[in-house]
């Protein structure tokens, strides 16, 4: 089992190639998911790269964090734990359901 970590503030031009070839300098690395924008296909700015081994991940932290990219000082740290979101979409906000949807009160029309 490897060790995520977390690669942010990338150039929005970056690729999984680029991120591979990068972090192997630093150690074996197992996968690498960029995260991209689900309608644009566009990435997002961050990744994650999973190293082979806790000693390569810390020696990734230690090489790339702070070091740029295209001008832009990346983030390099260990991934935290996803958090549990609850099933379903956001809801709420205007069209969510929920709250009223009704307003009471006022005149009504109509002859009721």
């Amino acid at each position: 089992m490897g060790t995520k970590l977390y690669v942010g503030n990338l150039p929005f031009n970056t690729t999984e190639n680029e991120l591979q070839e990068l972090f192997s300098q630093a150690g074996a690395v197992q996968e690498v998911t960029l995260m991209q924008d689900r309608f644009t296909g566009k990435s997002r700015g961050f990744a994650f790269v999973t190293m082979g081994s806790e000693e390569d991940a810390q020696n990734a932290i230690s090489k790339l964090n702070g070091q740029t990219m295209d001008g832009r000082p990346m983030t390099v740290n260990e991934a935290r734990p996803r958090e549990q979101r609850p099933p379903g979409g956001g809801g709420g906000g205007r069209y969510g359901g929920g709250y009223g949807g009704r307003r009471e009160g006022g005149q009504r029309r109509g002859g009721y």
